[in-house]
């Protein structure tokens, strides 16, 4: 996905990048971009500010997908998965979202939007997404 790889270029990561070196490199981004950094030049800090806030994104975002939080987060995630049913489904731009009754919600990447199409006209949605959707794409839990 376009954003997952925006995300790595930016702070200068892989794919493999452990939650510890994550964290360094977006520390050591913020120190050169950070707005107090550039008290003067107005132009430079409004960029610094923009900058800023899109590292904080990216750094929050890498560290949701990254595989130590998924490791960390999967029995909550298979309790959810296994026990709860679905209460709503969204799909935009390859990413599907599914809001479960317990109150998580999940987002999933790079979902085919046929697979989407065969969720929503499904007899059991629940049975096809525990078959092919989540433990297939990468994901990530945005609300609980």
């Amino acid at each position: 996905m376009k954003k997952i790889d925006d995300y790595r270029k930016l702070l200068d990561v892989t794919k493999t990048t452990s939650l510890k070196d994550l964290k360094t490199a977006y520390r050591n981004s913020m120190k050169a971009w950070h707005p107090d950094k550039f008290v003067e030049e107005n132009e430079q800090k409004t960029e610094a500010e923009e900058k800023s806030k899109l590292l904080i994104e990216a750094y929050h975002f890498l560290e949701s997908i990254s595989p130590e939080t998924i490791e960390k987060e999967l029995p909550e995630y298979t309790k959810t998965i296994t026990e709860s049913n679905i209460k709503d489904i969204n799909f935009e731009r390859q990413i599907l979202r599914i809001d479960f009754l317990d109150g998580s919600t999940y987002e999933y990447f790079d979902v085919p939007k046929n697979m989407y199409i065969k969720l929503i006209n499904a007899d059991s949605q629940g049975r096809l997404a525990r078959r092919h959707i989540y433990n297939s794409f990468l994901y990530r839990n945005i609300k609980r």
